[in-house]
């Protein structure tokens, strides 16, 4: 099932993605870094919810609390949890 994940204080503007039970696949951002993003996408595309975590969460970008893939992260949890 295919989710969007408005994102908070990234240069991105949401992520896309499909959740297939707990695998993530099919991740597209809109905005940010157009070459590191296409990079994370394709890194992850069919890891599970708490490999993505496990990798990205809590990753900051700058002076900023979050990043494009600590977003990722909380999206991808968001959607699973919603979902079960």
């Amino acid at each position: 099932m295919e989710h969007t994940y408005k994102t908070q204080m990234v240069c991105s503007t949401d992520i896309t993605f499909d959740l297939e039970g707990d695998v993530v696949r099919n991740i597209r951002f809109t905005g940010g870094c157009n070459g590191n993003l296409k990079a994370i996408a394709k890194l992850v595309d069919g890891w599970t919810v708490s490999q993505i975590e496990e990798k990205l969460a809590g990753n900051t970008c700058g002076r900023r609390p979050t990043s494009c893939a600590d977003q990722l992260a909380k999206a991808v949890r968001k959607a699973y949890d919603k979902a079960n």
